[in-house]
């Protein structure tokens, strides 16, 4: 797992680093969707989760939740477009999950991507991850996730 100035990013996770989405194949060939400790810890504590429906289409490069902390609120953009199929229920009821477990139980949702193959080469795998995120938090100034 690489860690950036104290936030954790997984190595089986696919990133969107200027977006602070994680992305997660599943088995059945849909994708859950998330976003990083970064994001999160950027955000502050997360107060609300307003999820797209299930069954909402999503354009590539927008949003499919607004999430709201104390202090910022703001889109959850994801890079491929697709359907929604499944929304994290807990994240609804208890939004700061997403700050206590963003790669566990503060997913966000499962989508049907609809041009997956071409999107998943532009995203980040975990395993290289590390430089990128380094760099994208030097250019916003962000000193990292507190420990």
């Amino acid at each position: 797992m690489a860690t950036v100035r104290g936030c954790n990013l997984p190595d089986e996770l696919l990133y969107d680093v200027q977006s602070h989405i994680w992305f997660q194949e599943q088995s059945d060939g849909n994708v859950k969707v998330g976003m990083t400790a970064v994001a999160t810890a950027m955000a502050g504590r997360l107060v609300s989760f307003t999820p797209k429906g299930v069954g909402k289409e999503v354009k590539a490069g927008k949003s499919c939740a607004t999430v709201e902390s104390g202090k910022w609120v703001g889109p959850a953009k994801v890079a491929a477009a697709g359907t929604v199929v499944e929304i994290n229920e807990a994240l609804v009821a208890t939004p700061s999950l997403a700050n206590d477990d963003p790669y566990g139980r503060g997913w966000l949702m499962v989508m049907k991507m609809e041009d997956w193959a071409s999107v998943k080469p532009t995203l980040v795998p975990g395993t290289q991850v590390a430089a990128p995120y380094e760099a994208k938090m030097a250019a916003d100034g962000f000193a990292g996730c507190a420990a």
